[in-house]
């Protein structure tokens, strides 16, 4: 406000007498210059200086004191003017939709200001605890009374929460409305209160909490500071209440949200199975195998997919790797029927009945939902299917092979054309060179034997069965020797125990098949005979057993193959190897009585042994390999005595 210049016409008291009206308007002044209440009586006193009667004092004296109300007037309005700026504040904050804590850290300083209080601060209820805490302060100074925490209807905060209504004191420790307990007392003292107004904060009827103003002196608060308090009390009640709707808005949105997203991710995985189910259909229909449905599930959930055997071994159609008990996830995912999760392996089963055919596993990073689960498990369920059609046909193309195969090697053959039609439309020509193979196998393995071998005759276009209590095959295009270690290698991975195999062959056409394998079957009882059980062999690697077994008995190649290279030695060179080794073997295997009976010396016979170890090989004298050259040169004599 501008400050005016006094009237020279008041200067001074040495002025002559003047009437009251004449000082009247140093009061105005006063007022214009918002003098302090004792600059009033000024006028009063240079009056009575001057020898004013007491008329004109009295006049003064009512002047004064309208001055003063005048004065008082303008004050008032001046603090309502700060008041309503302040509510009209905080009224700002509310709608700006500040922050709680910010709206009541600013409310708590405007009560101080507006009540030019030491110290304020606003506490809220606690309706679990039963009790009222410090919220908010604002010129608080102890850390003890930020910390406080009022019984309800103890001190003064409590009472105004207990009864909302409020309360103040001029002296908080003189006063006995209030139950003081050394908590709150010690609280008080330590940050210094004398003087307390509180106020109650009210959402609907409820009291949530107190607004408070504390002087550290003795102080009495009239009317309008309690409505004042009051009023931003109101205001921070609102505030919290905006909070809390604002809050429970936010909860709302948020499970609004959580549900559209639950709502996009069930119907993404309603979508995602209705894929794989058509998937699977399409897989079915088609007659595709178990990687089609692998196929069709890394493509719907992701990952790699690896499919197990019966066994939890990992089968031709999956892709590598295993989780760490294999077969315990598919134990269990076989008693539960549900999808088992092992780190980031999940394992269903794939079961017919209870019938355990395999199991596949996913392999993936992250979480697999239920409704994922059960695309897993719906795709071991058509696995199983493939399965069984795959079985039955299997079981029905295996038990067609075998009754072919059984008419084979019933010998006389009836209808050789019809054989080989029945042969040509199971991926067989009969008039290839076929090797027979015969597998002796323990009574538990023969069914997977039986099995593997279906499998390596489909494979090569041959045929197996069993016959006799043995799993037989007829294998194209393959030399006896080399059949009977594929079919012994092949069985032997399948089963467990021992598997012997005798081969024969080659045999061409209907008729020469069961011959063949009555050869084939002798060579595999000789295996047995001879303690040679899980080997294979055939009549010819069998060397002269081979005789024995063979219907063949291929003399002169039995004796090509052991005597060959002496033979040849003697033709060409006209030596008398062969004669040596005669004479060495009739004299008891000495070679100084067969030098006696070849009438020569017996540096000679050692010259010539020694020439046929370098010519068959130096084993040809141990004892296995003596006896088969000795009955070769007897049958090589035999066979020289009987004319061509």
């Amino acid at each position: 406000m501008p400050v005016v210049t006094r009237s020279p016409a008041v200067s001074s008291a040495g002025d002559g007498p003047r009437p009251a009206s004449a000082r009247a308007p140093e009061y105005f002044e006063l007022l214009l210059e918002e003098a302090a209440a004792i600059e009033y009586e000024r006028p009063l006193v240079r009056a009575r200086a001057a020898g004013a009667d007491g008329a004109e004092l009295a006049e003064l004296e009512r002047v004064k004191l309208l001055a003063l109300e005048v004065r008082e007037a303008f004050a008032a309005r001046r603090r309502r003017e700060s008041e309503l700026s302040a509510l009209f504040d905080t009224a700002s904050d509310l709608a700006a939709l500040r922050g709680v804590d910010s709206v009541l850290t600013a409310i708590v300083r405007r009560a101080r200001q507006l009540l030019g209080t030491a110290v304020s601060y606003l506490t809220l209820n606690d309706p679990p605890a039963g009790d009222t805490y410090m919220r908010v302060t604002d010129g608080s100074v102890s850390a003890r009374f930020q910390a406080l925490r009022l019984p309800m209807g103890a001190g003064l905060g409590g009472l105004v929460a207990q009864t909302a209504a409020p309360y103040a004191t001029a002296s908080y420790f003189d006063d006995a409305r209030f139950r003081h307990t050394s908590e709150i007392n010690d609280g008080v003292n330590d940050e210094g209160l004398v003087a307390i107004l509180g106020v109650p904060l009210i959402r609907g009827s409820q009291v949530i909490g107190v607004l408070f103003a504390a002087d550290r002196t003795e102080r009495t608060f009239d009317r309008s500071e309690v409505a004042l308090l009051g009023s931003l009390a109101a205001h921070a009640a609102i505030a919290l209440d905006n909070a809390r709707l604002l809050e429970e808005t936010r909860a709302a949105l948020d499970e609004l949200s959580a549900a559209s997203r639950e709502l996009r991710a069930h119907t993404a995985s309603v979508e995602r199975a209705a894929g794989a189910h058509d998937r699977f259909i399409d897989v079915v229909l088609r007659g595709g195998g178990v990687e089609d449905v692998a196929a069709a599930v890394t493509e719907a959930l992701g990952g790699s997919i690896t499919v197990l055997d019966e066994e939890g071994r990992v089968t031709p159609s999956g892709a590598p790797g295993l989780p760490p008990d294999p077969a315990g996830a598919l134990t269990l995912a076989r008693s539960t029927g549900r999808t088992v999760r092992d780190g980031d392996w999940w394992t269903a089963a794939v079961t017919v009945d209870s019938e355990l055919l395999g199991g596949l596993v996913l392999h993936r990073d992250d979480e697999l939902s239920d409704a994922d689960q059960r695309i897993l498990e719906r795709a071991a369920l058509v696995t199983a299917l493939l399965l069984l059609i795959r079985r039955t046909a299997g079981e029905a193309e295996n038990r067609v092979r075998g009754e072919l195969l059984e008419e084979l090697l019933s010998a006389p053959v009836r209808d050789a054309d019809g054989l080989r039609e029945r042969a040509r439309q199971l991926g067989a020509d009969l008039d290839r060179p076929h090797a027979v193979v015969v597998a002796r196998v323990e009574e538990g393995g023969r069914a997977r034997a039986l099995s593997a071998a279906t499998h390596l005759a489909v494979t090569r276009g041959g045929l197996a069965g069993t016959h006799d209590g043995c799993v037989v095959l007829c294998l194209p295009d393959l030399a006896a020797g080399v059949a009977a270690s594929t079919v012994g290698r092949e069985l032997g991975n399948a089963v467990s125990g021992p598997v012997t195999v005798g081969a024969a062959g080659p045999a061409r056409g209907p008729g020469a098949m069961a011959a063949t394998h009555a050869e084939a079957a002798r060579c595999a009882a000789t295996l047995l005979a001879l303690g040679r059980t899980g080997d294979s062999a055939s009549a010819e690697e069998l060397g002269f057993f081979g005789l024995l077994v063979g219907d063949g008995r291929d003399v002169r190649g039995f004796v090509d193959a052991t005597l060959a290279p002496v033979l040849e030695y003697d033709a060409r060179r006209g030596t008398e190897l062969v004669a040596t080794l005669q004479a060495f073997f009739d004299a008891g295997a000495s070679p100084a009585r067969a030098a006696e009976a070849l009438q020569v010396h017996v540096n000679t016979v050692t010259q010539r042994l020694e020439r046929v170890s370098r010519l068959i090989g130096k084993e040809w004298s141990s004892p296995g390999r003596a006896l088969e050259v000795h009955l070769a040169l007897r049958l090589h004599r035999l066979a020289g005595a009987v004319p061509d």
